[in-house]
């Protein structure tokens, strides 16, 4: 496996891994990319499986993006684990890594972004402004590297990839973007890398947030198709389970909304996104699922 540090030397190497994949006259070379932040865990090498499963050779990212913390967030302590991710990846048959430095990606004097608009200000992008606008900008430059015939994504995070499936659209950038569903631990959580910041009884209590979803699942499947009787269901079990002071468990969405455009709905429909986001301790944390999908 190759590891690259710089544009030139990634896009280098993506065209020759893409020329080098299996195939015969008449069989399409595909490339699939797998943008990630690194500290990986299953949820990530699930992505990497479906690339390789859909397109036969594939190329990873490992770069903690600056542009998408906030001030006050986690950036710098955001776990950094680059010789454990790299095995992992070569083991799951990764052909090419692009682990680039910051100054790489954002040289000095850079001022081109991509504002995402009303979209990107929705669910996360509400509770952290400019968030979006980094991962845009970030997936945006990977993609014109890389020069994928398909991306992956995680639908843990749906409010990032209904950003990413808008620009990728808007912008005409001749990208799919797969959305691959969630993987999670023995006991419903779903796997993310900050789940490392957790402390055992913070472990314990970030399954509010799954089990708010069960109870907004159940409700949908008992025939409930107001989005306020749906919303009302979560907010009740987080109602029951968060301390007075908010210090253990502290709520911040829990809404039903168009998994596309992420504005609340008022009847619920098949596919449709379920969404919740609280801070358990210090740690914020997501979760989702579709109606009626999966």
């Amino acid at each position: 496996m190759r590891i690259c540090r710089t544009p030139e030397e990634m896009r280098s190497a993506c065209r020759e891994l893409k020329a080098s994949a299996p195939g015969g006259r008449g069989l399409v070379r595909e490339l699939g990319f797998v943008p990630t932040m690194g500290a990986l865990h299953a949820g990530h090498m699930s992505l990497v499986e479906a690339a390789r499963r859909e397109c036969g050779v594939v190329a990873a990212s490992i770069f903690v993006n600056p542009t998408q913390f906030a001030p006050g967030e986690d950036f710098a302590a955001y776990p950094r684990t680059l010789e454990e991710d790299c095995a992992k990846l070569e083991a799951a048959g990764v052909g090419v890594v692009f682990a680039p430095a910051a100054e790489t990606m954002y040289p000095a004097g850079t001022t081109a972004f991509v504002d995402v608009g009303e979209l990107g200000e929705r669910l996360d992008g509400a509770s952290r402004p400019g968030h979006f606008r980094g991962v845009a900008t970030i997936v945006a430059r990977l993609l014109n590297i890389v020069g994928p015939d398909r991306a992956y994504f995680g639908q843990k995070d749906a409010a990032q990839a209904a950003v990413l499936r808008r620009m990728v659209r808007d912008l005409n950038l001749g990208v799919e973007v797969r959305v691959c569903p969630i993987v999670r631990e023995a006991d419903g959580l779903a796997m993310s890398s900050r789940n490392a910041y957790l402390s055992a009884e913070e472990r314990a209590r970030a399954l509010v947030l799954r089990r708010a979803l069960d109870a907004a699942e159940e409700t949908v499947r008992a025939g409930e198709r107001n989005a306020s009787a749906v919303r009302a269901a979560m907010l009740a079990y987080f109602s029951d389970f968060a301390d007075p002071q908010g210090e253990g468990l502290r709520l911040d969405y829990a809404e039903v909304v168009d998994a596309e455009s992420l504005l609340p709905v008022s009847e619920v429909r098949a596919g449709d996104l379920v969404a919740v986001a609280a801070w358990v301790g210090r740690t914020r944390l997501i979760d989702n699922f579709l109606v009626g999908v999966g």
